[in-house]
């Protein structure tokens, strides 16, 4: 109770103290003024508190700089709960997720400007042979600046090995990439898709080039001469030969721990190590190192006498490679390109780990940074609006409710409504069958005229953003835009604002939808079969010997549908917990159902192929009924359908990842 009287105090506060011009949705402070500490402070204490209470977040942290100064800096909640220890802004580290790409990008444009590396060069020119990227079918080769922009084509993976919680599984960053590596499934320069194995390619190829190990080399070049001493790469676990050395024992004992809110309460998870994959993901950062680290940014390079990269990485780093439509992220040479509120032009990134999610906002018109990290997995959607609605809070007009839809958008339907999937996503086996699952989209419009799009999370409105045809959209409730690729009048692609994915239109055999009612038919056609056994008269008994053989493979089929499809729902039941789903993949539920459905599915080609023969019979007396007959059609019919679909949606190889 106490927790939630401060945080309605201190939210009032930040809102009454706005002013008369805010109440009219006019923007607090012009560009060139300064936040003001004091009214900042009880902003970002209230969203952070309402947080914390309402989305159960353990641990939050908050760095906020401007014209070289550290506006706001500080610590919310536990690091750990047993026992409780206070998260401080200066000393605990939180993980930075994909944050840590920053650190690779500058490093590698380091090489560029030393003219060690070319970005328009193939990346092959930078790394050893066991680790070149093969053509797989593209024969463009993979070059440096297609790793900046995500766009080398590469499937995303990341079951079972990107996050590991047992060191002795631990791999060197080159033996990792060697064992894992995607598959191409996109022409370099066509789709932007995020890929940590790109992010972690690419640090590679800078240790390769420089002949150092890539934690070291951070170390020397960016985070020692910055005087980021609680900042790391380094990863707490026992020392072995072939891997970088671990994380100082003074560092490590000021780690924050990660957490999974559950109905009982917060789940201490392990720690989560990244390292044999550090360029994508490993680093480690309290709020204080964070904001010198935005301050350097902010300043192109360079903080107090140190110089870090110069003048070309600076503009590169606030400039796209290649030019997005209006309201969509490009890719300002690994970072991202940033449309904030109050149409203010920035940069940065965002991050995710199993436990902890962060975000970095760097706005340069207004010189000012923005870093938040949570150590809870539902941590997310704070660190997602705190960074925009400082910025929108101060700095921009606020709209007056939700945008109304355009009934024009209602004679639209075909252009766009549709299911759409992913290209962030495995694209075999069985990840890329729950991949297919979740990363899907479906586009509807409603009668109001406007556009829904739901996903396995929920649905969320847009509006069209002038003529409907265009392919223009806006939230209905917020600043992200949205864009269709058309092809004449309908849609094949989705471009979402961070453009960090595209979702590409599919058919039948790809929606979810269908997949769920073909599994029920499988279900209730595997349950009646079964019954049947039970229930037939014995005239129903007389038989060929084709017939009965027909009849036992059927009901074997009917046994393993039903244990293929029980056991994925028993696997997908625990799903939510999605460190268990990562170190336990695919388990011993899953992996038993894709096998119980592989060898259905070779049953049902041997029911395919004898089914003439139960046509045909023998004398009337010693064959099935007509009835019978047919019904054994049709449950062969639902199993080839369903067949199909496990086929296409990548569930009927059970040995491949």
């Amino acid at each position: 109770m106490k927790t939630f009287l401060v945080a309605a105090a201190t939210l009032f506060l930040a809102l009454t103290t706005s002013g008369s011009a805010c109440a009219q949705g006019a923007p607090r402070l012009a560009a060139g003024q300064p936040l003001p500490p004091a009214e900042l402070e009880a902003y970002v204490d209230g969203v952070v508190h309402d947080a914390m209470d309402r989305e159960h977040i353990a641990g939050v942290t908050v760095a906020v700089v401007q014209n070289g100064q550290v506006v706001l800096k500080k610590g919310y909640g536990a690091a750990s709960l047993a026992p409780l220890r206070r998260v401080s802004p200066d000393t605990t580290l939180f993980r930075l997720g994909s944050i840590s790409n920053t650190f690779t990008w500058i490093a590698l444009m380091r090489q560029v400007e030393a003219d060690k590396i070319r970005i328009d060069a193939p990346i092959n020119l930078y790394l050893p042979e066991a680790l070149q990227v093969k053509d797989q079918g593209y024969h463009p080769p993979v070059h440096v600046i297609n790793l900046m922009d995500h766009s080398a084509g590469f499937e995303d993976r990341a079951l079972g090995h990107l996050f590991e919680r047992d060191p002795d599984r631990e791999r060197s960053l080159a033996l990792y990439l060697q064992k894992e590596r995607p598959r191409r499934v996109h022409a370099p320069g066509e789709v932007s898709s995020y890929s940590n194995y790109g992010a972690a390619l690419a640090g590679e190829a800078v240790s390769y080039v420089s002949g150092r190990p890539f934690e070291t080399l951070v170390e020397e070049q960016i985070t020692g001469p910055l005087g980021l001493a609680h900042t790391t790469f380094r990863e707490p676990r026992p020392p072995r030969a072939g891997l970088a050395g671990p994380m100082s024992p003074a560092l490590a004992q000021d780690i924050s721990q990660g957490f999974w809110w559950t109905p009982s309460g917060f789940i201490k998870r392990p720690y989560e190590l990244i390292g044999h994959a550090a360029p994508a993901g490993s680093a480690s950062s309290t709020a204080g190192d964070m904001a010198r680290y935005m301050a350097m940014l902010l300043n192109n390079g360079s903080l107090d006498g140190v110089t870090i990269f110069g003048p070309k990485s600076a503009q590169a780093f606030r400039t796209p490679i290649r030019r997005t439509p209006v309201g969509i992220n490009g890719w300002a040479h690994g970072f991202f390109q940033l449309n904030l509120p109050g149409n203010v032009r920035g940069f940065g990134h965002d991050g995710a780990t199993l436990s902890f999610r962060s975000s970095m906002v760097l706005a340069p018109s207004l010189n000012l940074g923005i870093f938040i990290a949570t150590n809870t997995e539902s941590g997310g959607a704070l660190t997602e609006r705190l960074p925009e609605g400082v910025i929108e809070q101060f700095y921009a007009s606020r709209a007056d409710g939700p945008r109304p839809g355009d009934p024009q958008l209602t004679t639209q339907r075909h252009r766009y409504v549709g299911h759409y999937l992913s290209t962030r996503r495995a694209y075999a086996g069985r990840e890329a069958f729950v991949d297919r699952i979740i990363s899907g989209v479906d586009v509807s419009i409603t009668s109001e005229g406007r556009l829904v799009v739901r996903d396995f999370s929920g649905a969320r409105d847009w509006v069209a953003e002038g003529d409907p045809a265009s392919g223009r959209f806006v939230s209905a409730t917020g600043a992200d835009h949205m864009v269709f690729v058309m092809s004449g009048d309908r849609a094949v692609r989705i471009i979402p604002t961070d453009n960090a994915r595209s979702y590409e239109r599919t058919g039948f055999w790809n929606e979810t939808s269908s997949m769920l009612a073909c599994a029920i038919l499988t279900g209730l056609a595997a349950l009646m079969t079964l019954a049947g056994l039970a229930v037939r008269n014995r005239r129903e008994f007389r038989e060929t010997s084709i017939q009965r053989l027909a009849s036992l493979i059927q009901s074997i089929q009917g046994g393993l549908w039903l244990l293929g499809l029980s056991l994925f729902a028993v696997w997908a039941s625990g799903a939510g917990d999605h460190a268990r789903v990562m170190y336990e993949w695919p388990g011993a539920a899953l992996w038993i159902s894709m096998g119980s459905v592989f060898v259905a599915t070779l049953l049902t080609m041997v029911t395919a192929f004898i089914l003439p023969s139960v046509w045909r019979g023998g004398r009337r007396v010693d064959s099935w009924t007509t009835g019978r007959k047919f019904a054994f059609s049709i449950t062969v019919l639902i199993y080839i359908m369903f067949s199909v679909f496990l086929e296409i949606w990548g569930a009927l190889s059970p040995w491949a990842a």
